[in-house]
């Protein structure tokens, strides 16, 4: 039988509605909204089903993960069935998101009648052909997105709140809200999450738009390809065309000249023709020490929005959505166990949850916070490290760029005056030793000075917020 045979119609109809009842059951909402909502049911030839999907990144997606789970599902519906498709949904390869919109495409056996089933789908409209052609060179260029990096499955907490809501706005936005939309923060605390989430959202809301997201590092390679094969107009004419540009660790082109040139340019081009940036980095702009004042200052012309560290609260609510989601029920005390003691960043608190799983269904273990502390002794370990005076005055002197004997010397100048009183600050904050002992370790010091210090940037917090933000940056780094 061909796709346009009329007597498929309402049978075609009634069996996609159960394969999709069956899939919507076994598939948790967010990765169903993601990959399986899209998909619309075209028609049969013989023993063979037709779906179609609006890109070939989705069809390439559906195709490793679900495409036996559909043929299984519509064989138990109607063993006729010997195989499912999945097609890229190009004029001719079309249908409805709605299985009795399918349905009546199918029995049209149009391709108009199939065009208009896909603009009912998307507010878009369908996807031009040219945009379906430079979808694979998009793909090439662009980083792999995380099937788990969705706004779905970002937890939101007082940390990263704002940051999320500036994310989602930009998403949504038929226009640039704030551009460029810098994020920053430690590592694992959300920053390339929010950027897959809103290259996830795009993908699937906009196909049409072009979108490239890489780091840093891939940006700067692309660059030396282009100039090694003398095509760099290939390369501008692919980043200064995009309707989204996101970038992640824009601190690896720091002290790269010519890297830095050509991002500036292609910075302001897409500002130029109203194009979202969006930038991520370990640090906010004015911190990007390497990287040239004019792109410092390009950079924090938007908004620029801090993830800050995650609190217990945060870290467990990220636990208990990750737990629901494995076949292994785990205890709200070993959760609350590993939100209390594993505090460096989400990506070794997810990967601790993932080994205590993986133990307890390998070798048949109950979870438990004896068993916990077992599998993941490495890593307490690690997490109940003290920091030493002597690896905040090295991180202080990085940082304001003096020399580690400056911590000690007795030198008076502002320039090394400050960084020392902020080394005493924090490491009254973040080691347990007393005045006198800190004093000693900055060169024999008084236990006065120490205090006198500690009451200085106490005083200047409030009023300075450069130096909050000094402070901030340099807890981070020494993990406090």
């Amino acid at each position: 039988m061909s796709l346009s045979d009329p007597a498929l119609g309402q049978g075609l109809t009634l069996q996609w509605e159960e394969v999709r009842r069956a899939l919507r059951g076994e598939v948790d909402q967010a990765a169903f909204g993601m990959w399986l909502e899209p998909l619309v049911c075209v028609g049969q030839e013989g023993e063979r089903v037709v779906l179609a999907v609006p890109t070939r990144f989705l069809r390439d997606w559906v195709d490793r993960h679900y495409a036996d789970r559909l043929r299984a599902l519509w064989r138990a519906v109607n063993p006729g069935v010997r195989a499912v498709s999945v097609e890229v949904g190009a004029p001719a390869a079309v249908g409805s998101a709605r299985p009795e919109r399918a349905g009546r495409a199918a029995e049209a056996g149009t391709a108009d009648g199939a065009a208009d089933a896909v603009a009912a789908r998307r507010p878009s409209g369908r996807v031009p052909a040219a945009a379906v052609a430079s979808a694979s060179v998009l793909e090439e260029i662009s980083a792999p997105l995380d099937p788990r990096g969705t706004f779905d499955d970002f937890v939101v907490g007082k940390p990263n709140e704002f940051a999320f809501a500036a994310a989602k706005r930009v998403a949504s936005s038929e226009a640039p809200p704030f551009n460029p939309l810098f994020l920053y923060g430690g590592v694992g605390l959300g920053k390339t999450h929010l950027m897959h989430a809103v290259a996830w959202h795009l993908r699937l809301h906009r196909p049409d738009r072009k979108v490239i997201y890489l780091s840093a590092e891939k940006f700067m390679y692309q660059f030396i390809k282009a100039l090694r094969e003398h095509d760099t107009m290939s390369f501008k004419e692919m980043f200064r065309t995009v309707d989204v540009l996101m970038v992640d660790d824009v601190q690896f082109i720091s002290g790269k000249d010519s890297t830095q040139e050509e991002f500036f340019h292609t910075f302001n081009t897409l500002v130029d023709r109203g194009r979202q940036i969006i930038i991520s980095a370990d640090r906010s702009p004015s911190d990007l020490s390497g990287l040239e004042e004019r792109i410092r200052s390009r950079l924090g012309w938007g908004l620029v929005a801090d993830i800050h560290p995650t609190t217990f609260e945060l870290r467990l609510g990220i636990l208990q959505q990750k737990a629901q989601r494995l076949a292994t029920p785990v205890p709200e005390r070993v959760l609350e166990f590993l939100a209390q003691r594993i505090t460096s960043n989400v990506r070794e608190l997810e990967g601790s949850l993932n080994r205590i799983v993986a133990q307890a269904q390998l070798v048949t273990r109950d979870i438990t916070i004896d068993m916990a502390q077992e599998v993941l002794a490495d890593i307490l370990r690690a997490n109940d490290r003290k920091v030493t005076i002597e690896e905040i005055q090295r991180k202080v002197a990085e940082h304001y760029g003096i020399k580690m004997a400056d911590m000690h010397s007795a030198r008076r100048a502002r320039i090394v005056a400050r960084p020392r009183q902020v080394a005493m600050y924090l490491a009254k904050q973040l080691t347990p030793r007393s005045l006198p002992e800190i004093g000693r370790k900055f060169g024999g010091r008084d236990h006065t000075t120490v205090m006198h210090a500690v009451r200085k940037i106490e005083e200047l917090q409030s009023a300075d917020p450069a130096l909050t933000a000094d402070l901030d940056h340099l807890r981070r780094s020494l993990g406090g």
